[in-house]
């Protein structure tokens, strides 16, 4: 594979999915191959790069509800209380955090695109604010409409991946959050991919997975090039 930079605004991917999904492998074996192939990369995590207000949501999880750190392994499982805890109480802290997360988030793409775009052709975010609306209670239908009314106002990827995978799986790769929760995640996502117009990865191998987004994301980035050779080359053609 080798792929010209280009001057166009920096085609954005995000991946998105339940613990334990393989977001992380997909990712790193992603940002190799396009560096191999010519390409200015950055990677950005949702927590550390967007995220607001991260002291008081930690301290709300460890301090108030006494949930555990760290990253569950199948030798040290975990039992994190956070996301998986729902009342109408936190409902309402969440909307109020995740209005302000999509806020952040504009924020942060407008200072990429005016500070980075003649230096980068790809980034990538590891979760997004869709992360963040897979936790609401989908079966409300007041819910559905903050969700419908964020997707909205957020930035929307240029590629929005969720790594669809296997439950139990998933919870054997990560035992971090009850495999009930683990259910009931998976759902949302998969409702969430319908309503956001995100791109569903099924589960499958790793190289197989790898492929195919690699794929999808080469094939976005061809036609960003030649839509903006197009908008380059037109006006003299017109002329």
């Amino acid at each position: 594979m080798n792929v010209t930079s280009t001057k166009s605004q920096p085609l954005l991917l995000s991946f998105s999915g339940i613990d334990g999904a393989g977001k992380s492998t997909q990712i790193s074996r992603l940002h190799d191959a396009l560096q191999r192939g010519g390409l200015r990369v950055q990677g950005l995590t949702f927590w550390d790069d967007v995220a607001t207000l991260k002291f008081l949501r930690e301290k709300v999880t460890h301090s108030l509800f006494r949930g555990d750190r760290g990253v569950g392994s199948p030798e040290a499982p975990i039992r994190r209380l956070d996301k998986n805890l729902r009342s109408p109480l936190l409902t309402l802290f969440r909307m109020a955090i995740y209005a302000l997360d999509a806020l952040s988030l504009s924020v942060t793409m407008k200072k990429l695109h005016r500070e980075q775009a003649a230096n980068l052709d790809i980034i990538i975010f590891d979760r997004f604010i869709y992360d963040e609306l897979a936790n609401l209670n989908f079966a409300s239908a007041w819910l559905r409409l903050y969700i419908r009314a964020l997707l909205c106002f957020a930035p929307k990827p240029d590629l929005s991946f969720v790594l669809d995978a296997n439950p139990e799986e998933a919870f054997a790769r990560k035992p971090e959050y009850p495999l009930e929760f683990v259910h009931s995640n998976r759902s949302a996502y998969l409702l969430l991919a319908k309503m956001a117009g995100m791109y569903l990865i099924a589960p499958s191998s790793v190289e197989e997975i790898h492929q195919k987004i690699l794929s999808l994301v080469l094939q976005m980035k061809d036609t960003q090039c030649r839509e903006l050779d197009r908008a380059v080359f037109m006006p003299a053609i017109t002329r």
